[in-house]
């Protein structure tokens, strides 16, 4: 279902998602209002929601969507504003799934080509988490489609080595800010090692995130800055569009920002950060990879475990997609797979020398 008050948005969209042989769009609706009433007959398995729209606007409209069909996934839609960044990350908490930015030609900050591939992965994606879930309760399947199931391939899991961590590195994408927030709010109080984390996240959403950051967790979070020393208890974040990786000057690490060409697609990559915090920590860091779609970190992690290093990732059952921690435990390349919950626990064992 594509909800915008915009009929050009709509119709271009709807032949965007169209044009993909595995997406079917079964309506488009002009505000939320008309949308609330129409999703149960639609029977989605996703919905684009527009921010903002006259009558009912996409924050109004989401809860009511999410209660009236469970099942749903709900992508928001906004263009590129600190107050739609805002809105968007708030909807996150009220049962959206993700958020997309609109192409906006003024700023050159999202493409239309970015936009595009960036919504087809996304709903296909969401579609199939959508579709898990039906034939796991064993609701029948809507519009007698196909269920799709990822093929499941065995997690064997990788040796814990010994070690003493001086950095947390993590990456995430979709279902990343929840998860986000449940994991840094866990980490110990007294942390004495940096955390660097990328978020698949364009700018001014980073932002707000960071804010949110440190208000859930009680440390300062802020987004890194080119050049910026890296200091002990404070968590940075890759600004949207840039690319954070750190290196080594003298005893300090430094934190670095480039806007080298997009990696599995994405600017900010996890990969980069990953990769580079081999170069630096060696053996003393732990990796942490949560929820997202896609396989972005996988290398990256190949990279950390080859130099030492411990790599945790989210299971299957907490990630709202299974895609970035899946690709890093079927390489092999996590010594342990676990429910969001346990993982700061994780965490702080391997900070105080549980590795060993």
């Amino acid at each position: 279902m594509v909800v915008d008050d915009s009929a050009v948005t709509r119709g271009l969209t709807k032949r965007w998602l169209n044009e993909d042989p595995d997406i079917d769009v079964v309506a488009t609706c002009a505000n939320g209002a008309i949308a609330v009433k129409k999703v149960n007959e639609a029977q989605c398995d996703v919905a684009i929601l527009d921010i903002e729209m006259p009558e009912m606007d996409g924050l109004t409209a989401l809860p009511l969507m999410v209660k009236a069909d469970p099942h749903l996934k709900v992508i928001m839609a906004s263009t590129l504003t600190h107050r739609n960044a805002d809105i968007s990350m708030r909807a996150l908490s009220l049962g959206a799934s993700d958020y997309v930015a609109k192409p906006d030609t003024s700023q050159g900050l999202v493409s239309k080509e970015d936009y595009r591939r960036g919504l087809i992965g996304k709903v296909k994606a969401l579609g199939d988490v959508s579709r898990e879930i039906i034939e796991q309760t064993q609701t029948p399947v809507r519009k007698n489609a196909p269920v799709p199931t990822r093929p499941v391939k065995k997690v064997v899991l990788a040796k814990t080595n010994p070690a003493m961590p001086r950095a947390i590195i993590v990456g995430c994408s979709t279902g990343g800010p929840q998860a986000l927030d449940v994991l840094t709010a866990a980490l110990p109080r007294d942390l004495t090692v940096p955390v660097f984390i990328t978020q698949h996240m364009p700018p001014m959403f980073t932002t707000i995130l960071a804010e949110q950051i440190t208000k859930s967790s009680g440390h300062l979070c802020t987004e890194g800055k080119d050049g910026e020393i890296a200091k002990p208890g404070q968590i940075y974040l890759a600004p949207g569009d840039f690319h954070m990786t750190m290196e080594r000057q003298g005893t300090n690490t430094v934190i670095h920002l480039d806007q080298e060409p997009p990696v599995n697609y994405c600017r900010p990559a996890a990969d980069p950060m990953f990769a580079s915090a081999a170069k630096v920590y060696g053996r003393d860091a732990i990796g942490v990879v949560l929820t997202g779609m896609g396989h972005d970190a996988r290398e990256g992690a190949r990279t950390m475990v080859d130099s030492g290093a411990n790599v945790i990732v989210q299971d299957e059952a907490t990630s709202v997609v299974w895609g970035m921690p899946a690709a890093v435990a079927e390489a092999g390349l996590a010594c342990a797979v676990l429910p969001l919950k346990d993982m700061g626990r994780k965490i702080e064992m391997l900070l105080r020398g549980g590795g060993r």
